[in-house]
């Protein structure tokens, strides 16, 4: 519990965690994902880019110097994108993954090549940072998730956008799922102006959202 509301802390700057027993989300984050491939049609990594809603980029800015108003640049968001990676270790970066349907545990390195940058239009932070996996993965099928077990997260995809295949054979093809609101009971519905505390913890199990690229 000490490591979710360190992680609060850090990047909400501020705002306090209800508790455990309360699990429903508080942050929402729209997801485009990229599956990269090598040239043998191994799996080598997941590009993630993963654009916070505008109520979590205002805490998380608060105290950061900016030099134009109204912006943030690469450089003055830095520290902030390293707390943030550094954060995310602790819950593995809410990704799991499998080959031919058997889990792959601690299959990624450390994050590269990270960075935050800010929409002013959408008053909006976007988290970029890719996993390698340790070990490059060539299986039939592989199927990636992307979820907040305490359901204190809602990701979603993209809806224009939401995954891409980089490099990937041409005889792979992807699917996109995430389970639909409506197929849960009326108790577990949310969106960004309904909470409910009645949620138990692995809730956000339900809601994955599943990435799955079967090669024939």
């Amino acid at each position: 519990m000490l490591h979710r509301y360190v992680f609060l802390i850090v990047l909400l700057a501020g705002m306090v965690a209800t508790g455990r027993a309360q699990a429903h989300p508080h942050v929402w984050v729209t997801m485009t994902e990229e599956l990269l491939y090598a040239p043998d049609g191994s799996v080598t990594g997941v590009r993630n880019a993963w654009t916070f809603d505008d109520t979590f980029s205002a805490f998380a800015l608060q105290g950061i110097e900016q030099k134009t108003k109204g912006t943030f640049s690469r450089a003055e968001l830095a520290a902030l994108a390293q707390v943030n990676i550094e954060s995310l270790k602790d819950y593995g970066y809410f990704t799991y993954a499998k080959a031919n349907g058997k889990n792959l545990k601690d299959a990624f390195l450390p994050p590269t090549d990270y960075f935050l940058d800010y929409d002013p239009k959408a008053t909006a932070l976007t988290l970029h940072f890719t996993m390698p996996f340790k070990t490059p993965v060539k299986a039939k099928a592989i199927e990636i998730e992307i979820y907040d077990e305490e359901f204190f997260i809602d990701f979603g995809f993209d809806s224009n956008n939401p995954v891409r295949l980089v490099g990937a054979p041409a005889e792979c093809a992807l699917s996109v799922n995430k389970p639909q609101d409506d197929n849960f009971p009326a108790a577990l519905r949310l969106d960004k102006n309904f909470a409910t505390s009645e949620a138990n913890i692995g809730t956000g199990a339900n809601f994955a959202n599943r990435i799955s690229v079967a090669c024939h």
